[in-house]
């Protein structure tokens, strides 16, 4: 026995080398698994306004961007008929809503198949996306989806499905379905380019750790736990994946403090030098 009446475990213990590390706290988040796609924006009802009869454009009652109502006479035609008295004729909406476009100028010549304006109503939009056969038994309608748009790049449009094709397309084996999204403040517009996450499956207040967390290979994944200074080698079960972070099923719970750098130099039972990561002091 040594002099000084050390054991020589204690003193080994004691110069044990500190191993920095920088940990999380293991949080309660919302993870979903989701497929991506992009498409065009599209009013959920839209129309082209056509005349009843043939002549000149006498006058334009409404203009790109004009409220009008079911009926409500976009434009005036002076009709060419020989032997009818001047009247001019009324070309009417078919549809409530926006003008989204008058095609015609005044004098212009038009006919029963000349469309003369479009009209949409942009209180709700949709979009229509091809979705690959394998995953139709995971869509349903009603699900949830969420838009973007480049116009407004922080926020987010939420939709549902209303259209699911009961038919696969022999070529591309996949599907039409439709998104739809309500629009009141008329943000989103005819013709946007679309970005559509549509979600799959969806978990709330789920145990979440960052992807930089987890060491092995599946179906043997570990992560550090850190316990009064100590690294503990802790085997996980993981679930969904979200952009960085991992839905955790077994192994950690909610306030546990994972290892997210400094792994490489741990064993079990390690001594380290703890920094808890930033945004969690």
């Amino acid at each position: 026995m040594p002099l000084n009446g050390c054991h020589p475990k204690a003193e080994e213990q004691k110069t044990q080398e500190l191993v920095p590390v920088e940990a999380m706290a293991v949080a309660l988040k919302q993870i979903s698994m989701a497929l991506e796609y992009t498409g065009n924006i599209k009013a959920q009802d839209e129309a082209l306004v056509y005349p009843k009869v043939s002549g000149k454009i006498l006058e334009k009652v409404k203009i790109d961007g004009d409220n009008v109502n079911k009926g409500e006479a976009v434009v005036y035609v002076d009709r060419d008929e020989v032997g009818l008295k001047f009247e001019k004729a009324p070309v009417e909406s078919p549809i409530t809503g926006i003008v989204g476009r008058v095609y015609v100028d005044i004098g212009e010549n038009v006919t029963a198949q000349t469309p003369v304006a479009l009209v949409v109503d942009m209180d709700n939009m949709k979009i229509g996306l091809d979705l690959p056969e394998r995953y139709l038994p995971q869509v349903s309608l009603g699900q949830s989806a969420f838009i973007g748009v480049d116009a407004y790049p922080r926020e987010e449009f939420p939709g549902v499905v209303t259209k699911v094709s009961p038919i696969v397309d022999l070529d591309t084996r996949s599907a039409p379905i439709e998104i739809t999204a309500r629009n009141p403040q008329h943000l989103l517009k005819s013709g946007m380019f679309a970005r559509v996450r549509l979600v799959l499956k969806e978990h709330k207040d789920t145990p979440a750790i960052l992807k930089e967390a987890v060491m092995g290979k599946e179906p043997d994944l570990y992560v550090y736990l850190i316990k009064d200074n100590k690294a503990l080698l802790r085997k996980v079960k993981l679930g969904l994946r979200e952009g960085p972070y991992y839905q955790v099923l077994e192994g950690v719970s909610e306030g546990d403090l994972v290892v997210i750098m400094g792994q490489q130099r741990l064993r079990d039972g390690s001594l380290v030098d703890l920094e808890i990561a930033e945004g969690q002091k």
